[in-house]
C-alpha cells in the first residue's frame, strides 16, 4: 500500500532512490516509472513545503488550488505506478563503487544505483531565547497549519518575504490585527505586497528586530526592538508565526557534494552534482527560483539524467 513505509516495500537494490517527497521528488518518481526504472521514495512526509501552503495561484492548470489539493494530485499520479514510499528520515548517504547506501533514522538500509536528492528546505529559526520551548504554546513555523487556532486573536508574523506577507494575508481572515515584523522593507512580489497593503488589519512593523516572547505558559506578547532608536516595544499578540526563510536539508550528505554559501547543493543545468550518479533537484539546490513549478521541472530533469546515466552503465 502506498506510503506505509514498511521495510518490505523496498526489496534488493533499486535503480534510483529519491530522497524527498515534495514536487521535485514526486515528479522524478513519475518520470522514472514511465521509463520503467525501479525507484523508491524516502521521505519524512509527502508534499514538502506545498503541504504547508494555504492557497496557490501560480501553478499552471489551476487558477487557484490549496496546497493540500495540489499535494493530493501529485500523490494520486504517483500511485499509478509501483513506486514504494518509505516514510522515514535519511540520516546518512554513502557512495560506494557501484551503489549508494542510504541509512535512515528508523534503522533502515536502502541500496540504490543512483540517487536524486530532493529533500527541500526546513524553516529557519529566529534565534531568540528558548525559541523551541515556545513551539506549541503560541509560536509556530507554519501559519497555514496552525493559523485557524488563533481565530479572533491578534498575531505577529516575523519576516518580510513572500511567505511572510502571504501568511499575513491568510491570517487576516482569522485575526482582528496582524503585525508583520521585519528588519528591512518587504521583499515580497508586488502582487502579494499590494494585496496585503489593501488589508486594513495588517500593520507593518518595518525596521524592527525580534527580541523575545513575553508570557508564562503561553505567548502573551512579542518583544521587538526599533533598530534605529533601540527602543523596545511589546506587541499584544497571542500567536507568533516565524517566516524568516528556509535552510536546505543537507546534513545527511556530510560534505559529499559542493554547496554554496546558503548551504544549497551546487548542480549544473541537468541536475548533476560532482558525484557520478548523484543528482539533486528542487529547493535544496542552487537553482535561483524557489517555485513549485520550477521544482517539478527540476525533478523531471533529474529523473531523465539518472535514466541516461543508467543507460550508459
Amino acid at each position: 500500500m502506498f506510503g506505509l513505509g514498511l521495510p518490505s516495500e523496498v526489496e534488493g537494490t533499486v535503480e534510483v532512490a529519491i530522497i524527498g517527497g515534495g514536487p521535485a521528488g514526486l515528479t522524478a518518481a513519475v518520470y522514472l516509472a514511465r521509463k520503467k526504472r525501479s525507484a523508491a521514495i524516502i521521505t519524512k512526509e509527502l508534499g514538502g513545503q506545498v503541504a504547508w501552503t494555504l492557497g496557490i495561484e501560480n501553478y499552471m492548470g489551476y487558477q487557484y488550488v490549496t496546497g493540500k489539493e495540489l499535494t493530493d494530485k501529485f500523490v494520486e499520479q504517483v500511485r499509478q505506478f509501483p513506486v514504494p514510499v518509505v516514510l522515514d528520515e535519511v540520516a546518512e548517504l554513502k557512495a560506494g563503487a557501484d551503489t549508494f547506501t542510504i541509512l535512515t533514522t528508523g534503522g533502515r538500509t536502502i541500496q540504490a544505483r543512483t540517487v536524486i536528492v530532493a529533500s527541500g528546505k526546513r524553516p529557519r529559526e529566529l534565534g531568540i531565547p528558548d525559541e523551541r520551548g515556545w513551539v506549541g504554546k503560541g509560536l509556530s513555523y507554519c501559519a497555514t497549519c496552525d493559523g485557524p487556532l488563533f481565530a479572533g486573536k491578534e498575531v505577529a508574523i516575523c519576516g518580510g518575504g513572500n511567505s511572510a506577507v502571504q501568511a499575513a494575508i491568510d491570517m487576516s481572515q482569522f485575526s482582528p490585527k496582524v503585525y508583520v515584523v521585519s528588519r528591512k522593507e518587504w521583499k515580497a512580489d508586488a502582487v502579494v505586497a499590494d494585496k496585503a497593503d489593501a488589508i486594513q488589519s495588517i500593520q507593518k512593523k518595518i525596521g524592527y528586530s525580534v527580541v523575545g516572547v513575553v508570557g508564562e505558559r503561553s505567548v502573551e506578547g512579542l518583544r521587538i526592538k526599533d533598530i534605529t532608536s533601540g527602543k523596545d516595544e511589546v506587541l499584544p499578540v497571542k500567536g507568533v508565526f516565524v517566516e524568516v526563510g528556509l535552510d536546505p536539508n543537507t546534513a545527511f550528505l556530510k560534505g559529499m557534494v559542493d554547496q554554496n554559501e546558503r548551504g544549497e547543493i551546487v548542480v549544473d543545468c541537468m541536475c548533476h552534482t560532482k558525484v557520478p550518479g548523484l543528482y539533486a533537484a528542487g529547493d535544496v539546490t542552487n537553482v535561483p527560483e524557489k517555485q513549485i513549478v520550477v521544482a517539478a521541472g527540476e525533478g523531471a530533469k533529474a529523473a531523465l539524467s539518472a535514466h541516461e546515466y543508467l543507460q550508459r552503465k
